[in-house]
């Protein structure tokens, strides 16, 4: 296995934990904190912005199974890198989009998508994605792993995270691991 490592920022790590754990290649999803000013920070802390952490998933993959192309691309088509600091409801610098990259291949494959996203106006505002070096990740609290998995019948997961599953396997059904379809 060629077992790969990034690490997104966009909105809500329940919603975007749920949908690469879904996808062929991935091999593990971890909730958690990147991009802030202090060690080991709560989800309280990080909640109030102050921080400077994002909710982030780390990813890890198989790039043997699947391209970083196309976790980027995965990254980009669920959820929306046109608002600043926000995703929804999720209003805060906690919830920004970001790209916290492992090493150089990461980089220039993110900026270059981005470039090529903005030249095809994909968007109809200006992508504010942050491309940033990782920093330290900070696993969140257990309750936060495998939410989705383990709360599906609570209101967020029902009203929020299950249609934006849905739109995904729409567009995506090949990128779905079969035991799942």
């Amino acid at each position: 296995m060629n077992i790969q490592t990034i690490t997104f920022g966009n909105g809500c790590f329940w919603c975007t934990e749920a949908i690469f754990q879904t996808v062929k290649g991935v091999k593990k999803v971890t909730s958690g904190y990147m991009g802030g000013h202090i060690a080991n920070p709560t989800y309280k802390q990080v909640c109030t912005g102050a921080s400077g952490h994002a909710e982030v998933t780390q990813v890890e993959y198989d790039a043997d199974e699947i391209s970083l192309d196309e976790i980027l691309l995965i990254f980009f088509r669920t959820h929306n890198p046109t608002t600043l600091n926000r995703q929804g409801n999720d209003v805060g610098t906690q919830y920004r989009s970001a790209i916290f990259y492992t090493n150089e291949q990461q980089k220039e494959q993110s900026e270059a998508l981005i470039k090529k996203l903005t030249e095809e106006h994909v968007f109809d505002a200006p992508i504010v994605t942050e491309v940033t070096p990782a920093s330290e990740f900070y696993i969140a609290e257990d309750y936060h792993q495998n939410y989705f998995q383990e709360n599906g019948n609570q209101p967020y997961c029902s009203f929020v995270i299950q249609p934006k599953l849905h739109k995904f396997a729409k567009e995506f059904t090949e990128k779905i691991k079969p035991e799942l379809l």
